[in-house]
């Protein structure tokens, strides 16, 4: 269901589409910001999976949000099959959010690009999901806003970005400013990853003195944070998918999420083809989000980590023109001597019993698994 700022707006007009994205977006030295905001439609997607909680608090901030005179809000929840009546929790208490609730999980990846179905993108549907898919609407969205239960839109966040993608045509994407709930700054910008990055990763050097300024730093694939001080958006590589907003033209550029990642790296695969079909990609400082950094994920911890590091190697084997020759199975090689050292701590960990068996017959079992990878 679409929701109106104002009852008096519905005369207000859409700026054409052909107006809308008239420049290439490859032609970046020829664009020029839009002089006003004009009424938009704006399209929050939210994907669940067993977070009824936080699912709760997130659509009551997005339906909290401040909205312009025209402009209309739509929001969209996906629930994969929650076991903990996430469904009948949002079918009850926000009867102007709109429900696909699904009889399987079909991963965040499946979920969005269900919703973005229902929506009216043309997007490739998993034959999971076909069956599922309900009749798209005719008029899609202007602007679609990829947002985690675990994640809660501050005032007028919203607003924010989808402004930004209306003034600056080159935009097919932008993030926001994440924090964690207890206010701490949280990366939501990154560089593509590179051999540095996967090292920092399977081999943390923690303990060393002053060793976060390594992980915070460039070699990491972090921005500097005092970029966030700022509030001027800046263009970066990829943002994180807690909360990322598309501009329709680039959905219809690109497609959607690639159905090949179940979770995890589905957002840099989509911003690097954003990139390679002349689109920018933004993060917007003043566009606040608190985010309960992986509450969703932490429900199936290990089983997570298994399906984060196949997720990597299948991005660095499908984008593998942009790595050296080799880079793949290296990656591999590092993998596996990664899950045996690690596989040791845990030895030593339940030994010692700063663990107990099932955890560390979990863990055992995720590093077996991603070292046949």
């Amino acid at each position: 269901m679409k929701l109106s700022a104002s009852p008096t707006t519905t005369s207000t007009a859409l700026p054409s589409r052909s107006a809308r994205h008239r420049r290439n977006p490859r032609q970046r030295a020829q664009r020029t910001q839009r002089p006003e905001w004009r009424g938009m439609q704006v399209a929050v997607v939210v994907v669940s999976y067993n977070t009824c909680d936080l699912l709760r608090r997130c659509l009551r901030s997005v339906l909290a949000t401040p909205l312009p005179p025209g402009t209309m809000l739509q929001v969209l929840v996906v629930d994969n099959a929650s076991q903990d009546g996430s469904a009948a929790m949002v079918a009850g208490e926000f009867p102007t959010v709109d429900l696909v609730a699904s009889p399987i999980n079909l991963g965040f990846t499946g979920g969005n690009n269900l919703a973005l179905h229902a929506l009216g993108f043309p997007v490739t549907l998993s034959a999971a999901a076909q069956p599922l898919a309900p009749t798209p609407q005719a008029e899609p969205p202007d602007f679609v806003l990829l947002l985690n239960p675990d994640a809660e839109v501050q005032g007028d966040a919203i607003v924010l970005m989808a402004r930004f993608l209306a003034e600056t045509p080159q935009a097919g994407a932008c993030g926001a400013h994440l924090r964690y709930a207890n206010g701490r700054f949280q990366h939501g910008a990154f560089r593509f990853p590179t051999l540095a990055q996967v090292a920092l990763d399977l081999f943390p050097l923690t303990g060393l003195p002053g060793i976060h300024r390594l992980y915070d730093s460039r070699l990491n694939g972090r921005y500097p944070a005092r970029r966030w001080l700022s509030t001027q958006p800046f263009e970066v590589d990829f943002v994180l998918g807690a909360a990322l907003m598309l501009a329709g033209a680039a959905i219809r550029a690109v497609g959607g999420l690639d159905d090949g990642y179940f979770m995890y790296c589905e957002e840099m695969d989509l911003c690097l083809r954003l990139h390679a079909a002349g689109w920018g990609v933004y993060t917007l400082p003043a566009a606040l989000v608190i985010h309960h950094e992986g509450q969703s994920s932490r429900q199936v911890r290990w089983d997570a980590y298994e399906r984060l590091w196949r997720s990597r190697l299948r991005f660095y084997a499908k984008h593998s023109a942009r790595y050296p020759a080799g880079y793949t199975h290296l990656v591999r090689g590092l993998l596996r001597l990664s899950a045996a050292w690690h596989s040791r701590q845990a030895r030593r960990r339940f030994a010692t019993g700063q663990a107990t068996g099932l955890e560390t017959g979990r863990e055992l079992a995720a590093y077996r698994a991603v070292s046949r990878l």
